[in-house]
């Protein structure tokens, strides 16, 4: 059974501040990156999996909101959240909060299922998919987030 929320934990690292003192643009990427592998390993698509099934996850589009600076040394907790899936693809939502509890930055992002010897898309394993459908019902009755599907615009 998954649980209904899975969290990541991060520090601010000194070389992921900039010249403006906060932590640079790229850097929120990159943890929502590693926060997001952490997340692919809690679904049960580990290392051993990923070779055991020749299956992978890819990133096909990401969409970051920046919403307040975060500083050296200052903690950070990634909240994931499933907004839908089918049988190889994954819509998150990613939440990023401060040491204070204030959203800091959130990460939509789609993700694809990729059978690793055909190099192409492929239906998740039969268990990754229970995973995923085990959580997508857990969060299905959530509210939609403010930043979800948001374009870049006027």
């Amino acid at each position: 059974m998954v649980q209904s929320s899975f969290i990541h934990e991060e520090k601010v690292r000194s070389e992921w501040v900039d010249y403006n003192g906060h932590m640079n643009d790229a850097a929120y990427a990159k943890v929502f990156s590693q926060a997001a592998d952490s997340f692919i390993d809690f679904l049960g698509l580990n290392e051993t999996a990923r070779s055991r099934y020749n299956y992978t996850i890819f990133t096909l589009e990401t969409h970051l909101c920046y919403l307040k600076e975060v500083h050296e040394h200052e903690e950070l907790t990634i909240e994931f959240r499933l907004l839908d899936s089918d049988a190889k693809r994954l819509h998150t939502f990613l939440t990023m909060t401060n040491s204070a509890g204030e959203l800091a930055a959130t990460s939509e992002q789609m993700w694809m299922g990729i059978d690793t010897v055909k190099g192409k898309a492929a239906p998740f394993p039969q268990v990754i998919g229970e995973a995923i459908e085990a959580l997508r019902t857990l969060h299905k009755e959530l509210p939609i987030p403010k930043q979800a599907g948001r374009k870049i615009g006027f």
